[in-house]
């Protein structure tokens, strides 16, 4: 493909248009509040992306809160490198395991109760600027947990606060609480030509 000045002079107008609508948005938007994030969907990076968040509010100097409802059983790699600054991220891994090891509904009904008390506990403290409920919607999904108290709770925490809250099949009405909702498709998994989960990347 050749380059040509009229090629540079349609792409110059075209990027000062877009960038006209852009500043004109931003100029629309100069409000800040806690928002409500829920990563959904059946593909790979729910959890990564969390705690990509994680990391980046961590680097604004805020104060933040981990609770894994499901993972549990065995030690991940964000565990491991988040459990580095206690002083910084209150890191709860509550869960029994994932719920096809479990084999317990009730078992798993009362690790996810425990789980809520604690992600309350975060929920109510102004001091905390980010919450990750880590795989909150399977817990809904199987019923573990009362939704509308679940919605009640993320409704009432302090109004900077942000939270995200991840897992495969989020319920309508979190979605429809919620100020961003991304659902992650899959493509293609690596688990699916028989590569076992990988350190670094899954784990």
């Amino acid at each position: 493909m050749t380059d040509s000045p009229d090629r540079d002079e349609r792409h110059l107008a075209r990027m000062l248009r877009k960038k006209a609508v852009i500043d004109e948005r931003i100029a629309n938007s100069p409000n800040e509040c806690g928002l409500l994030l829920v990563l959904s969907g059946n593909g790979k990076g729910k959890s990564s992306s969390a705690f990509g968040m994680l990391a980046r509010a961590m680097g604004h100097g805020m104060q933040c809160g981990v609770v894994q409802f499901i993972k549990g059983r065995n030690s991940t790699g964000e565990e491991l490198f988040f459990r580095r600054f206690p002083e910084q991220v209150r890191f709860h891994v509550m869960g029994e395991g994932f719920t096809w090891e479990t084999q317990d509904r009730q078992r798993d009904i009362a690790a996810a109760e425990a789980a809520w008390e604690v992600s309350r506990e975060l929920l109510r403290d102004p001091s905390i600027g980010l919450v990750v409920l880590d795989e909150l919607n399977i817990a809904l999904k199987h019923g573990y947990l009362d939704l509308d108290q679940v919605l009640s709770d993320l409704q009432a925490r302090p109004p900077m606060q942000h939270v995200v809250v991840t897992g495969r099949g989020a319920k309508p009405e979190m979605i429809e609480l919620a100020d961003t909702v991304t659902d992650m498709g899959m493509i293609k998994h690596a688990f699916q030509a028989g590569i076992k989960a990988q350190k670094g990347v899954e784990l």
